[in-house]
């Protein structure tokens, strides 16, 4: 067998949804690096009943951007899966955006949230401009940016807010960080409990919530982390339940706040994009880490 040709050595699924049943394009970029370790790597839907899961050493999530519309099932099916990666109670505490409590509750520098509960009272801010979302979302779905102050955009958002309260959800609503514009959104990612490379994000909401596939395109370009955004991003995996040396991968999603230290937006361990594409090695690095994932 040749060197570029290893034995295979262990069978990964990289996990999907239906709507992309080939992966998205930056999810399939690791298949070949993998490979070259001897790790036979394929897709394969999270809901799909044919998928027998017993069959490969490590499932791992990645394009499974549809789980916020069967959250409860796409919960109950982690649970099920044998060797999964990020681990199923990670995946659950994690898919709600209510874990944002819990880091700010452990010092991390977090957006500012009120949190409307389905059997609350809904009461919004009466100026500046706003964020109002679903706990449970991906992909800026049933997201939009709102002026508090203008009183059409006001009942925009409260009009969104009334119907994700009506289906059970918990509505989150937070400051818009202007920051965003100018300096845009960090994403600092980790492979293996390691830093790996870092993207920069452009600003996504620019009104009122409207129609979006599974996702909204993004602006995206390399960036390096600055040692303040480690350090909340270091924060930020200190305070994950269990242990961040569980985790195959992490993406930690961060914005300047007012005073222009960086806060922590989202800590995403589910399903994130790891923009592999965006570093030279980044997928190298990914192999790598799954290597030695599946070794432990």
């Amino acid at each position: 067998m040749s060197a570029q040709n290893p034995a295979v050595t262990a069978r990964v699924a990289l996990v999907t949804c239906a709507e992309l049943p080939h992966l998205d394009e930056d999810e399939s970029v690791p298949i070949a690096p993998l490979a070259a370790r001897g790790i036979a790597a394929e897709p394969a839907v999270w809901n799909d009943r044919s998928v027998d899961w017993d069959v490969y050493d490590l499932a791992i999530i990645r394009s499974t951007w549809d789980y916020t519309d069967h959250h409860a099932e796409f919960v109950a099916w982690a649970e099920t899966v044998p060797r999964l990666a990020n681990p199923a109670d990670v995946v659950r505490w994690n898919s709600d955006k209510t874990y944002l409590r819990d880091l700010a509750a452990a010092g991390v520098p977090v957006v500012p949230t009120i949190w409307i509960e389905p059997d609350s009272t809904l009461t919004l801010p009466n100026d500046g401009r706003y964020v109002v979302k679903p706990a449970i979302s991906a992909g800026s779905r049933n997201t939009g940016l709102y002026d508090m102050a203008d009183a059409s955009q006001r009942a925009l958002a409260a009009g969104l807010a009334t119907q994700l309260l009506a289906e059970g959800r918990t509505v989150m609503v937070q400051p818009y960080l202007e920051a965003v514009d100018t300096a845009g959104e960090t994403a600092v990612l980790f492979v293996g409990g390691h830093y790996s490379h870092a993207i920069r994000k452009g600003a996504l909401l620019d009104g009122p919530a409207d129609e979006v596939g599974l996702y909204k395109v993004e602006d995206i370009r390399p960036r390096t982390a600055s040692d303040s955004e480690l350090h909340a991003a270091q924060l930020a995996l200190a305070a994950v339940p269990g242990g961040a040396e569980r985790l195959l991968y992490a993406r930690v999603d961060l914005i300047p706040g007012p005073d222009g230290h960086p806060v922590l937006l989202e800590l995403e361990l589910t399903e994130p994009s790891l923009f592999l594409r965006y570093d030279e090695g980044a997928a190298e690095r990914f192999a790598d880490a799954v290597a030695a994932y599946l070794k432990r």
